[in-house]
């Protein structure tokens, strides 16, 4: 049941990074009146679809990311050629709601004639030869065109994301890293109450984590205990002083006082080495007492926490260019076993690490790659200083080569984790 739940928690926050991410996208797009197609979760098959309103909201197999696809964004409308023949069924306006391109005997109470005119995306007209009759058909902006089970809405002009102001545009792109940021700094606000601030100057020690297999294990102590005394020595709230002792007796007998709940304890343990470390050690960590956080302190030290696990993601960076090294790169399955681990600690260390992710998509996604959000504000900027858009065409095949590359080192790094997990 516990592994069930770990996988859970795991799932699930990756889940809620991504939504938020795309979220901002999908929302700040619709403000603008950009046609949002699809709201997708992970990429490759579907796993689970539905429709409201103009956007069909899509969870896929592979948990690499979403997207927000925009209209506009990709060559997605079928063309309907001059000679074509089509059917057009009209609403209770009188406008085209859905434009039929194949199976046209089976389908019902529509009008059906060659396209001698068609435009979808300024003038929204259809021009129909029937049987040598010439009718022009105005379009509803929100038409469906049809070929066989696949139903795409046209896209007006004025609907696709090219047609809105830089400054739109590169809202409804910087929205998705925001949102993350701000997601960070409510993760680490909301870390923050469940951990409290440690009490200055505290008069006692708790243990918080019994380690396995260990001395204090053996000898019966639980987390939440209290250190009283250490061989006769009070303790109080100087928990170097335990660890100074412990340290120091490593291979003797030791006579601990603890107190849990209204009863006195006395243990006896018997420190041992472990690898790696000096002295002795029996197995516990200490929980120093803690208060609640102020809403002025939650701000600030939330703040504080985004500065510092910026500086860190920043020095990772340099570190990670300045000594390439693919085993200290993770990827969807390393992160998803560290996640798990984290996971098992419980639920306050899992909102920490959340909000660490949180922040690190955010500022990963506004990097200058090719067919990361940082590069498509750099084309805007560049359109912005030009006064006219890069050649969407070249524009586009930058996109797609970045992506390329990053879905290829995504596999690179995958095959490392699955080998480094199966290697223990």
């Amino acid at each position: 049941m516990e592994m069930v739940r770990v996988v859970f928690l795991t799932v699930f926050m990756f889940f809620v990074l991504v939504t938020v991410h795309e979220w901002g996208h999908y929302y700040f797009a619709k403000r603008a009146g950009i046609l949002v197609r699809e709201f997708a979760i992970g990429f490759g098959p579907k796993l689970f679809s539905y429709k409201r309103g103009e956007t069909q909201f899509t969870l896929r197999l592979l948990p690499f990311g979403g997207y927000a696809r925009m209209a506009g964004e990709d060559p997605e409308m079928i063309e309907i050629g001059p000679g074509q023949t089509i059917a057009v069924r009209l609403g209770q306006d009188n406008k085209i709601k859905n434009i039929y391109l194949d199976s046209l005997d089976t389908r019902r109470n529509v009008i059906r004639g060659e396209a001698e005119f068609t435009d979808l995306e300024n003038e929204l007209k259809i021009r129909l030869n029937v049987d040598g009759e010439i009718t022009t058909y105005d379009v509803n902006p929100q038409a469906m065109m049809i070929r066989g089970s696949q139903q795409t809405q046209i896209a007006p002009k004025d609907r696709q994301f090219g047609s809105k102001t830089v400054g739109q545009r590169a809202i409804a792109i910087l929205a998705g890293p925001v949102m993350n940021f701000i997601l960070a700094f409510v993760l680490f606000a909301l870390h923050l109450q469940m951990a409290g601030i440690p009490v200055e100057n505290p008069s006692y020690v708790k243990i918080g984590e019994v380690s396995e297999g260990m001395p204090a294990q053996e000898a019966g102590l639980k987390k939440g205990d209290i250190v009283v005394a250490v061989d006769g020595q009070t303790i109080g709230g100087d928990y170097k002083k335990m660890i100074t002792l412990t340290s120091a007796a490593k291979g003797k007998e030791m006579n601990w006082t603890l107190k849990r709940g209204e009863e006195t304890l006395s243990v006896t343990m018997i420190p041992r080495s472990m690898e790696g470390e000096t002295g002795g050690k029996v197995g516990i960590t200490p929980e120093l007492p803690t208060r609640k956080a102020g809403v002025g302190e939650t701000i600030t030290k939330s703040s504080k926490a985004m500065v510092d696990t910026t500086d860190l993601i920043f020095v990772g960076f340099k570190q990670l260019i300045n000594k390439f090294n693919m085993n200290d790169i993770s990827g969807p399955v390393g992160t998803f076993q560290l996640t798990g681990q984290i996971a098992q600690q419980g639920i306050q260390y899992l909102t920490y690490w959340a909000a660490i992710l949180s922040l690190y998509l955010g500022i990963f996604n506004l990097l200058p790659i090719p067919a990361l959000d940082g590069s498509r504000l750099v084309f805007l900027g560049i359109e912005a200083l030009r006064g006219k858009p890069v050649d969407p065409a070249r524009e586009g095949m930058v996109h797609f080569v970045g992506f390329a590359l990053l879905f290829l080192v995504m596999i690179a790094v995958t095959y490392n984790d699955i080998l480094r997990l199966i290697s223990g």
